[in-house]
């Protein structure tokens, strides 16, 4: 049987020319996209949530509780499957500012000599 490989979240990528403007506002852009991200898993969990609450309180719907914990299951690992991925991709990226920050610095010192 083959195994199946996964994508890797980490990448080897080094900074090869300065940072400009246009690259500066790209990896804000990067950032704001990763939070809008997290903020998405979140909001899908809690309406799971509610919607299992919700479920669990009708009288209607007694035959369905099973349908209510899975919603619980589904939500609580969205929202921890969110916090996961926010976590690698802000790690990642902060590492990618610490080497342009780095970069700058030494451009600076180099200029005031």
């Amino acid at each position: 049987m083959k195994k199946k490989k996964f994508r890797r979240l980490t990448s080897d990528f080094e900074v090869k020319e300065k940072i400009i403007l246009r690259d500066f506002l790209a990896m804000e852009r990067t950032t704001l996209a990763n939070e809008r991200t997290f903020f998405s898993y979140i909001r899908t969990g809690l309406y799971l949530t509610i919607a299992g609450v919700g479920i669990m309180e009708l009288e209607n719907l007694e035959t369905l509780k099973w349908l209510a914990f899975v919603l619980f299951v589904i939500s609580a690992f969205l929202i921890s499957f969110g916090f996961i991925r926010y976590n690698i991709v802000q790690k990642k990226l902060n590492r990618f500012y610490d080497r342009v920050e780095v970069e700058k610095i030494n451009e600076t010192d180099k200029s005031m000599e």
